[in-house]
């Protein structure tokens, strides 16, 4: 396991603080889960967007085709 010094305005920090002992954890382990958290959300965008890029329109369609045309459950419905 690494350490590492992190500065944060007393604001900030009060809040985390707070919010940590709300939680029932630690600040560092309120820290190490915001951060995973953020790494999560921005290397499932990247993973989207490498998907995208591999996708093929025309696959696409020839596979909507397939599916039959008929209106949305009453649940899906907009």
């Amino acid at each position: 396991m690494s350490t590492l010094s992190l500065r944060l305005p007393e604001s900030l920090h009060k809040q985390v603080r707070e919010l940590a002992e709300r939680e029932g954890i630690s600040i560092n382990q309120f820290v190490v889960t915001a951060v995973a958290e953020k790494m999560s959300a921005l290397l499932t965008e990247e993973y989207l967007e490498e998907r995208a890029r591999r996708g093929n329109r025309k696959r696409f369609e020839r596979a909507m085709a397939k599916v039959k045309n008929q209106p949305p459950e009453s649940k899906d419905r907009l």
